[in-house]
């Protein structure tokens, strides 16, 4: 799984205006970090981009993903990077030797990013508070000794590694534009599903 891990990161903006990803402190991220457990930590920002209310967790297992895009923090909480959604139907990646449908890829690559993280730090707006299902985005801390010390952005990730894509509003313009760089990189190097024909076609 460590290998997976650092493959999956080796690949390689908040949605909104009031939340940049520039003024991401990666090493506050990094100094929440506790051993032998996963830290989630859920930050809600008010209109103005400052921090309402935080929360914390601690996993000894991490987090399961329960969707290609949501994953679940407690029994009354599930968190769901918006803007993305899986490919349709069934697609085909032969380097990963994997078959089957967009759906399951798109889940089994969102709980790799969730297994080893020692921190995972959310973003999301005060008015997702309380909902069972809150619109949020997440990035993870990782550290292998020797090989990886690093904290990325669950979407970027996913996009880059082409095991999701953007979705798109009516007009046919990305939900998440911030985020077309990323991807830009999954199309370009067939990642995931852009292995596929089928799903470049759709």
């Amino acid at each position: 799984m460590k290998r997976t891990i650092i493959a999956a990161l080796a690949s390689c903006a908040i949605a909104t205006p009031a939340l940049s990803v520039s003024d991401i402190n990666k090493d506050y991220i990094k100094s929440l970090a506790v051993p032998g457990k996963t830290v989630l930590v859920l930050e809600y920002y008010d209109g103005s981009g400052k921090v309402a209310d935080r929360k914390g967790y601690a996993a000894t297992a991490g987090f399961k993903a329960v969707s290609p895009t949501d994953f679940r923090v407690d029994d009354k909480t599930t968190l769901h990077l918006f803007g993305l959604e899986p490919c349709k139907g069934e697609m085909v990646n032969r380097s990963e030797d994997f078959a089957g449908s967009c759906t399951d890829y798109a889940q089994q690559q969102l709980q790799i990013l969730l297994q080893n993280p020692k921190v995972v730090f959310c973003r999301a707006f005060v008015s997702e508070q309380g909902s069972p299902v809150q619109n949020a985005t997440c990035y993870g801390y990782y550290n292998f000794p020797g090989s990886l010390d690093s904290v990325d952005m669950f979407e970027e990730q996913l996009l880059s590694l082409g095991a999701l894509r953007l979705a798109k509003k009516p007009d046919g313009t990305p939900v998440r534009p911030d985020l077309s760089k990323a991807e830009e990189i999954g199309k370009k190097g067939s990642f995931g599903m852009w292995a596929d024909p089928r799903v470049k076609g759709q």
